[in-house]
């Protein structure tokens, strides 16, 4: 069965994209996160690459998606990859809290890579918004029948990986050509082995929730307390959702800008330290499941910082049944994946007049 991954992969067999030249909510940095591991590639040590490749859990989503129940691969040189989060307190996790039943994956980001590698754009997509999930084959191979009005991140709670990527793919229309997973321990240790994150808040900071006390000012977070800031959400704003999807996004950015900064070039301990947490932080998709394809992944990414990423959340409103919940705006929504599709800016038009909550400028 492995086998079989390797050759049919995320992307579509018969098109392939062209190469360009040479937490409980946890947020979604993971894309970066395998920043380190492209110097790791020119260490030319063979104990790193066997050692590294035993840190990677990757997932064979092929194995259980259908390649013509999926939308075609569009060949323009563009990369799309679904990022998420889970919610598992399994393991280390287990400090925040109970598992009370399977993970969900309550942070999701979908991230298009521009053709040229130069620009990308992140949707954000709340995990309370309704949407319609399809039939789906969890990693037994049981079916797992669709829901017509089912919360995003049950997908991954009945279905695993696989089904989130169905769910995401049936949303847009766009095929995903990559996957990756972070969790809570491997999020922290990650920070930490960066070196912390340097943010300013611009309003005092105080969750119980998520442990997390900050006083207005400039701070650079530890693991603990980055982690404390993406998951924070009544401690900020008017404690909704789409507002700690605006902290997320702050954070995103400073991290880009903090992944950029570290000098692994003149630290061999350094360059091991990082990779060895990387490594052990994401669950890839099976076609990232070397360290050799991961620092090539990667590669493709260095070029980005942080102003030359746009994020916008999934345009939504409230949903008048239930103001816990949104609903997708569906012709701004649309505008959207039309955008992505053609390898085009998202307009500004697809975000005007849409729910975004309250906590803009509380990170900067």
């Amino acid at each position: 069965m492995a086998e079989q991954g390797k050759t049919s992969r995320i992307r579509a067999t018969g098109r392939r994209r062209r190469r360009p030249g040479k937490g409980r909510r946890t947020v979604t940095v993971a894309a970066w996160s395998a920043a380190g591991l492209v110097l790791v590639g020119g260490c030319g040590v063979g104990y790193a690459y066997f050692a590294l490749n035993g840190n990677i859990d990757a997932v064979d989503i092929n194995a259980q998606l259908r390649d013509d129940d999926r939308p075609q691969n569009v060949d323009n040189g563009s990369l799309d990859i679904l990022v998420l989060g889970s919610d598992s307190r399994s393991g280390a996790n287990g400090e925040y809290g109970r598992d009370e039943g399977a993970a969900r994956s309550d942070t999701a980001m979908i991230l298009h890579v521009y053709e040229g590698h130069k620009k990308a754009s992140v949707v954000s997509v709340p995990r309370d918004t309704i949407i319609e999930r399809p039939d789906c084959t969890d990693k037994t191979g049981a079916r797992v029948p669709g829901q017509r009005k089912a919360m995003f991140n049950t997908a991954y709670e009945v279905g695993g990986p696989a089904c989130a990527v169905k769910t995401v793919e049936t949303m847009s229309g766009i095929r995903m050509d990559h996957y990756i997973e972070v969790d809570f321990t491997g999020f922290k240790k990650l920070i930490d082995q960066l070196g912390g994150v340097r943010i300013t808040t611009t309003k005092a900071i105080n969750d119980n929730s998520s442990h997390l006390d900050l006083a207005a000012g400039t701070h650079t977070l530890t693991g603990e307390q980055a982690l404390g800031l993406v998951r924070t959400r009544k401690g900020v704003g008017d404690g909704s959702d789409l507002g700690r999807i605006q902290l997320q996004q702050a954070f995103m950015k400073a991290f880009i800008e903090q992944a950029k900064s570290v000098g692994v070039f003149t630290s061999p301990t350094k360059l091991w330290d990082l990779a060895n947490t990387a490594t052990k932080a994401i669950r890839p998709d099976s076609e990232l499941d070397s360290v050799k394809e991961l620092a090539d992944f990667a590669g493709g990414l260095k070029q980005l910082g942080a102003d030359d990423v746009h994020m916008i959340t999934l345009p939504v409103q409230y949903d008048p049944a239930d103001l816990n919940r949104v609903v997708p705006l569906q012709a701004q929504s649309q505008q959207v994946w039309t955008a992505l599709k053609a390898d085009r800016p998202i307009p500004a038009s697809a975000t005007r007049d849409t729910a975004k909550g309250h906590a803009d400028g509380v990170v900067k």
